[in-house]
Formats: structure tokens, sequence, C-alpha cells
């Protein structure tokens, strides 16, 4: 069997511009080209050739939950907490009380919280 790899996520948003702003002031992400066409789309680098695509959809209707989210990584996971405090961005746990982390049962700690179209984003430190 083939071996698959997460290449890009995708989310539509109502504002590219107010979303590449989100996304590189919260994570120091950098634009890269779209090579794929000449759409208003936009592309953030995630590492490791792993790319965010934000697609313009102004009309679109987003609805989400918690539990469909995506998840990033990080070995500095208490000075990405205090990044959220300092940007005034709202996180809870697993659970939804605010301004707490959750430390799972293996340990790994997380926080949750939404981007301008209410994507929800989980942050760990599983490393």
């Amino acid at each position: 069997m083939s071996k698959f790899f997460i290449n890009h996520i995708a989310l539509s948003v109502k504002d590219v511009d107010k979303s590449i702003l989100f996304y590189q002031k919260l994570f120091d992400l950098n634009e890269i080209e779209n090579t794929a066409s000449n759409s208003k789309t936009r592309w953030l680098s995630l590492g490791d050739d792993k790319q965010l695509h934000l697609i313009p959809r102004p009309n679109a209707s987003i609805s989400t939950n918690k539990a469909v989210h995506f998840a990033l990584t990080t070995s500095e996971f208490e000075n990405f907490v205090l990044r959220l405090k300092k940007l005034n961005i709202e996180y809870s746990d697993w659970l939804g009380t605010a301004l707490k982390d959750y430390i799972r049962k293996d340990g790994i700690q997380q926080v949750y919280f939404q981007d301008p179209d209410a994507y929800w984003i989980e942050v760990n430190n599983d490393v």
C-alpha cells in the first residue's frame, strides 16, 4: 500500500486578507506563491512542504464544531499561550473552559481557539 502524507489544509474564508493577517500574526507563517492558479486563493507555508490554502468565499456559510479542527504542535507551548493572551485571542480546553489549557491522559498539553471564520484550531506540545 502507498504511504500518504499531509500536503495542505484548505479553508474557505470570508475575507482572505483578514485571514492571512491572522495566521501570519499568530503563527509567523510566510506567504508563498499560489502555483496552482491565478485565483485570489492565497497560500501560507506551514514548513516541511506543508501549506495552508485560504480560499476566498465571501458568501459561504461556514459552520463547524470543535471536533472538526486541525492541530499544530510546538515545543514552545507556554510561549504560544502567552502569545494568545497578548493578542487577546480567546482559547479554552477541550471542555470549553475559557483561558485554560488541557493536559491529555498521555501528558500532552493543548489549547483550542477559533480563527476569524470560526474554524477550530488546536495547538499542542506533542513534538
